[in-house]
């Protein structure tokens, strides 16, 4: 069975988002395109919170955000206890990012990579599984923590 991927960003990410999404929906992947769905400059919160939300509710397994710097989306993202986001500009970052921070979406700077890279992440981040061991108390710890009085 494949994997639910959400997809979703801005006027920046727009094009390689297109191809992204091309790019996985040939390899068999069901996408959900959250938008933007032009290259018009948009905001991407608008975007960004459906998107977390159905990583959140389970609708999608993981999540790809492309923005100019990346920074944008997956500060909105991790906005949401069920979303661990990661600003990822290299393909170890991908691999660690799954790896030992079980991240579930990935934000991309479109304008510091190529759209060889982008989908180079993409595909890495997607492939990658969470180790677990010891780095599941950290992951644990990550959620936000209620304030005892």
């Amino acid at each position: 069975m494949s994997k639910k991927i959400a997809i979703g960003g801005d006027h920046a990410g727009f094009e390689y988002k297109q191809e992204v999404v091309k790019h996985l929906q040939e390899k068999g992947y069901e996408v959900k395109d959250y938008g933007p769905f032009s290259a018009d400059s948009c905001d991407y919160p608008d975007y960004v919170h459906p998107l977390a939300q159905s990583i959140e509710g389970n609708e999608n397994e993981l999540g790809i955000l492309i923005c100019g710097s990346g920074n944008g989306v997956a500060l909105t993202a991790n906005k949401y206890a069920g979303v661990r986001a990661a600003l990822v500009w290299e393909k170890e970052l991908a691999e660690l990012a799954r790896q030992h921070n079980n991240a579930n979406v990935i934000a991309l700077p479109a304008r510091f990579i190529s759209l060889d890279s982008a989908i180079e992440y993409v595909d890495a981040f997607l492939t990658t599984e969470f180790e677990g061991g010891r780095h599941e108390r950290r992951v644990e710890k990550i959620a936000p923590q209620t304030v005892s009085k």
